[in-house]
């Protein structure tokens, strides 16, 4: 390569060199202004935002105690509803155990008094109302001798037929 074309490439390298080396500086004086404004802005928010952080994190230090305080309460709550559940569950158990057991005794009492009641029903018929249906019938008897004593005459043949015609 000739000497003249070859200083011609340098020395377009070099210029190439110094726009690129430009373009940086515009570009980096660009970057230095938007965060110039950005650090502006942030400033600004930083200054608005200061109160309400240190005014939170003042309510944040004296609600801390009282929602420790609420915290223990309420598991201390928890625990006694959990006990107070437990107990409430063994007595409902007792409660359900010894009703059935009532249960059992009044269904047992109530068979054994059914069947003393027909016991006694049937005693009662067989030694009142027997008596009492022989002496009816006892009594039918001599009320009908009295009555064929009355008449005093024999029914006829015809009558008596009749009667156990009926009879039969």
């Amino acid at each position: 390569m000739p000497e003249d074309v070859f200083r011609i490439v340098v020395a377009a390298g070099v210029c190439l060199a110094c726009l690129a080396a430009i373009v940086q500086a515009v570009a980096m004086i660009g970057i230095l202004r938007t965060a110039k404004r950005v650090n502006e802005k942030v400033g600004e928010f930083t200054d608005r935002a200061e109160p309400v952080l240190d005014s939170a994190k003042r309510t944040l230090e004296e609600t801390r105690p009282k929602l420790k305080e609420i915290t223990d309460q309420a598991l201390e709550v928890i625990g006694t509803a959990k006990s107070q559940a437990a107990r409430l569950d063994v007595l409902l158990t007792e409660t359900a155990g010894r009703a059935k057991q009532q249960i059992d005794r009044i269904d047992y009492v109530l068979e054994d008094t059914l069947g003393r009641v027909q016991e006694t029903t049937a005693a009662l018929q067989s030694s009142i109302l027997k008596p009492i249906k022989e002496v009816h019938g006892f009594l039918s008897g001599i009320r009908a001798a009295l009555g064929a004593l009355a008449r005093g005459s024999r029914p006829s043949v015809d009558h008596v037929t009749q009667d156990e015609e009926m009879f039969i």
